[in-house]
């Protein structure tokens, strides 16, 4: 038996060789960890990641709707990132936090094997919605008579070319509208496991390619071409910055920020950032704030990019990171209170939930569209979008704990059979 590797069920090696080799992992696997720096992961679960996790799951669906008067209560209006960031950060976080202690502990090939069936199964998920979400849109537009649906979610050439487009969506060139995060997710994976191999070696090294790439990937203006033009919406080779910086906070990075985050100095930076994205972000929407961005700063500071992670809005996303951080340590006692718990759970089940958020989106923006919805009816189906998706993340628990306790139950009845005398 070759112990983690899971091959039991598959090859019946001989006793002697798999002792063994057995003995020649354990003494690869001391090597290595011996000739890396000692590096301190998390030791539980920061139910924060959890708690904005799920927050972001709701202001995406929110953002999605257009139209709809609460996306005045999202972060977007109010500064220059959204909820895009907090997602990718966190996800860059928890994946580190989850593959480097399998890396340091099972070696490469094992978290590398890991890191690329979760990115397997996001890809699963993103063609699962995929269909899906076609078939509701064509639906919509047909039993309504409206081709406005099919074009305003990017789906006309489905429609006329089916076979072309269902293989551009399987190479992840086609996305509809609102699809864009998972095929972005799923090509940082695919490009994770070397990164962690030398964020745990050398963080600093890591995070200085990363910055490298981001630079480069501007400055050449490097993305992935989408179908059936153009380039993808979220360009990896930019957003990856943000998914390392927080793999790099998760591996020490964040312990080693500590005594600058606490730095009054810091916080003042961080608020007078906030203020000044306010500023621009409200103008915008009000043409008599104008004045607040005269001519020289708009030409310095515009185009703001969201595809290319433009440094404004990473910059934005920092001072709000810096201010959360001081304000919500990991001990803080609002982490057990009822009220944040399904947005926690919400936070646990973030692909089941986001999948699910994409089709409520248009489920919303049709009612809205179809029926001219007013303030009152967008804030319902805001609410309701946003109570389905708790009620999800609940049963998704439920069950989970369920089965946790039904697997638990038969591991002690093993046990006991065993103890007893029986094989």
């Amino acid at each position: 038996m070759i112990p983690g590797l899971g091959l039991t069920s598959l090859l019946r090696w001989p006793e002697a060789f798999a002792n063994g080799r057995a003995a020649r992992l354990r003494a690869a696997a001391v090597s290595a960890a011996a000739a890396a720096p000692e590096l301190t992961l998390p030791g539980g679960r920061d139910l924060r990641l959890d708690l904005f996790r799920g927050i972001a799951l709701w202001l995406i669906f929110l953002d999605h709707i257009p139209e709809n008067v609460v996306n005045w209560f999202t972060i977007r209006n109010y500064g220059f990132s959204d909820a895009t960031e907090i997602f990718i950060f966190i996800s860059g976080y928890t994946a580190a936090f989850v593959y480097g202690r399998a890396m340091r502990e099972r070696g490469f090939i094992v978290s590398s094997a890991r890191i690329l069936r979760r990115a397997w199964q996001i890809y699963v998920a993103h063609i699962f919605l995929f269909t899906i979400f076609m078939a509701e849109i064509a639906y919509v537009a047909a039993t309504f008579d409206n081709p406005l649906y099919a074009e305003e979610m990017n789906i006309l050439g489905f429609l006329k070319q089916p076979d072309v487009t269902i293989y551009q969506a399987l190479l992840l060139k086609f996305k509809p509208v609102n699809m864009d995060v998972l095929p972005l997710y799923i090509v940082l994976l695919l490009l994770f496991p070397p990164m962690l191999f030398v964020l745990l070696r050398q963080p600093a090294l890591a995070l200085i390619g990363s910055a490298i790439v981001y630079l480069l990937a501007l400055h050449y203006d490097i993305n992935i071409p989408a179908y059936p033009n153009g380039v993808w919406f979220f360009n990896p080779f930019a957003w990856q910055l943000l998914f390392v910086f927080g793999a790099w906070c998760a591996i020490g990075g964040a312990q080693r920020l500590g005594a600058f985050l606490r730095s009054p100095i810091v916080l003042a930076i961080a608020v007078a950032y906030l203020l000044f994205g306010l500023d621009v972000t409200l103008t915008w929407h009000f043409d008599s704030l104008k004045f607040l961005v005269p001519n020289w700063l708009g030409e310095l500071i515009y185009p703001i990019d969201k595809t290319n992670l433009d440094v404004l809005r990473f910059a934005h996303f920092l001072a709000l990171a810096a201010i959360t951080v001081r304000f919500v340590p990991q001990d803080w006692p609002g982490l057990k209170w009822p009220i944040l718990q399904p947005a926690i759970r919400c936070g646990q089940h973030s692909l089941e939930i986001f999948c699910l958020g994409v089709f409520l989106a248009f489920a919303g923006q049709f009612i809205i569209s179809q029926w001219s919805g007013g303030p009152l009816v967008q804030a319902a189906i805001s609410l309701a979008g946003i109570l389905i998706m708790i009620a999800t993340a609940t049963l998704i628990s439920w069950y989970k704990n369920i089965e946790g306790r039904t697997q638990q139950k038969r591991a002690q009845t093993v046990q006991g059979t065993l103890a007893g005398g029986e094989t």
